[in-house]
């Protein structure tokens, strides 16, 4: 696996000196490009200062020390959090009113591989102007000369270094209990209600938990094998809550004990998934389209019964998230706004909401597992979104259904929507170019049917523009600047093509809805059909 670098930051593996691996060398000039650029972007001022966690990964301390060791040796303060979750690195870095953040996590990645995720003042992900200038500061640095290192007990004697403990899972928990809409309903029902909880052997192992039982959640069963911190993650696979498998020792639990909803959080605690338990007693997991919907009407409907929904209130999701978000949000006098596929695409799209006075944003989610509630962390956020996903389980619970029961509900209300994405792997030396004609061929003669279906009108988001299939009409649409193609075809399906940012595959995503449940079911594999012709 090539090592990957994004406008967020670095990830590969971790090894030796070569091309595929993440390497001290690269942490130590990652690290002296942004800490270039944070200088260049702050001229005369006293102090920087920059936070810096990490997460649960076994290479995790050597690379800290030398992120903290580059930093100091540029005269850069360090607030340093150690081993902590991603969003309460997001929450200090605002708290602090520090210049920048960085996280030092892969994410849901396998035990080999690390990361490194950086961050602006304001505690989100870098937006891509940033990004390319740290881009050439990365260009300029010369190893032997232009790094420079400071020994970690000199820097902390010197007052560069210093070290926060649980004062900042206190700040950043009473933010995340601040979002709790509804006490009452968790209390009446607690003496019975139960879930069950893994953190795959992450950070989340104590956050979590703590923010459930400040919730009132007083029968909280925890996979016991996963609740110990541990990077070489020897109970999965892969620690990633999308993946069903990773669950297996969660649902043995959850059927010892009759329990229907199981929550878990990867390794740096910003990603959730849940398993629910249907009507034929097995579990099953709930897509991250389908969690994020169930999450957004809910916070519409406690949120008004707890007179805190705002008057202009908002919801945010990607280009490539589910339909279904935006009907419940109109349905319930919601603006919902897309953004491309990216967190800092959606804090900079709520900055630019709330700084014009237009909306407030209580909700912005990617079909990848990521929710953000709030406005202390601007990234996805594990912590807040289990409390509220627990709250949520909780009331319906006390209206005699399960989540699945719900999901079920919210399909008849709104409509029986769906989605599959399909990835088109292209490997070898020619990769690359396989996937530039295929994405030069769709956009130049694109189809004019999909299985059967007119299109109606095609999308390109490279130039902003909205071509009517019938009329040839052209308009402009809200975004541009990114290489990906949507067609809306006559039945009211959507089909979104753009190539991987980090890897030789083209995504393909399929949103579509039916009459019921079989015809949505249909037209996934009819779609689908049509998707695997391309590859």
């Amino acid at each position: 696996m090539a090592l990957i670098k994004s406008i967020s930051g670095i990830r590969g593996t971790i090894g030796g000196r070569t091309d595929d691996n993440l390497t001290p060398l690269d942490t130590v000039k990652f690290t002296s490009a942004y800490g270039a650029w944070l200088l260049k972007e702050n001229p005369g001022k006293d102090r920087l200062r920059v936070v810096v966690g990490r997460d649960a990964r076994i290479s995790g301390p050597m690379i800290h020390a030398l992120v903290t060791a580059t930093l100091s040796g540029m005269g850069i303060d360090v607030i340093d959090l150690g081993l902590s979750t991603t969003p309460t690195v997001e929450m200090m870095v605002v708290h602090h009113q520090a210049d920048g953040g960085i996280i030092l996590t892969a994410s849901h990645n396998p035990k080999e591989y690390n990361g490194y995720k950086v961050y602006w003042s304001d505690g989100a992900q870098l937006p891509p102007q940033h990004a390319a200038a740290i881009a050439r500061e990365l260009e300029h640095i010369d190893i032997f000369t232009g790094v420079t290192s400071m020994d970690f007990d000199e820097a902390v004697n010197k007052g560069l270094i210093t070290m926060l403990g649980e004062d900042c899972d206190k700040r950043f928990m009473a933010n995340v209990m601040s979002m709790v809409n509804d006490y009452e309903t968790v209390k009446k029902v607690a003496d019975d209600f139960k879930l069950v909880y893994t953190p795959f052997h992450g950070c989340g192992h104590k956050l979590v938990p703590e923010a459930l039982t400040r919730l009132g959640i007083k029968h909280l069963l925890c996979v016991p094998e996963q609740m110990v911190i541990d990077g070489n993650f020897p109970t999965v696979v892969s620690p990633n809550p999308e993946n069903p498998e990773g669950f297996y020792l969660a649902i043995d639990l959850a059927k010892k004990n009759d329990v229907d909803f199981i929550l878990g959080t990867d390794p740096d605690s910003d990603r959730v998934g849940i398993m629910v338990r249907n009507k034929q007693g097995e579990f099953e997991p709930v897509t991250g389209n389908q969690t994020g919907v169930l999450l957004l009407d809910y916070l519409i409907g406690a949120m008004k019964r707890a007179g805190k929904l705002p008057a202009n209130a908002a919801a945010l999701k990607t280009i490539v998230t589910t339909e279904m978000a935006r009907a419940v949000a109109e349905a319930n006098g919601l603006d919902c706004y897309d953004t491309f596929t990216g967190f800092k695409f959606m804090a900079e799209k709520m900055n630019e909401l709330e700084g014009a006075g237009k909306n407030t944003v209580i909700f912005s989610y990617e079909e990848s597992y990521g929710y953000m509630i709030g406005h202390y962390v601007r990234d996805k956020d594990a912590v807040t979104a289990s409390l509220l996903l627990t709250e949520m389980a909780a009331w319906y619970y006390s209206q005699g259904m399960t989540l699945f029961d719900a999901l079920n509900a919210l399909f008849e209300k709104y409509g029986w929507y769906g989605e599959k994405t399909h990835n088109l792997v292209m490997p070898g030396l020619d990769g690359a170019e396989k996937m530039a004609a295929l994405m030069k061929s769709l956009r130049e003669t694109p189809p004019s049917e999909i299985a059967g279906v007119k299109v109606a009108t095609y999308k390109d988001y490279s130039d902003g523009t909205a071509r009517d299939a019938a009329s040839g009409e052209v308009t402009k649409i809200a975004l541009s600047g990114s290489n990906v193609l949507r067609f809306e075809l006559c039945d009211g399906t959507h089909i979104v093509v753009r190539p991987s940012g980090t890897e030789p595959k083209i995504k393909v995503y399929i949103l579509t809805k039916g009459a019921d449940a079989q015809e949505r079911d249909a037209n996934l594999v009819k779609y689908s059909a049509w998707v695997n012709t391309l590859a």
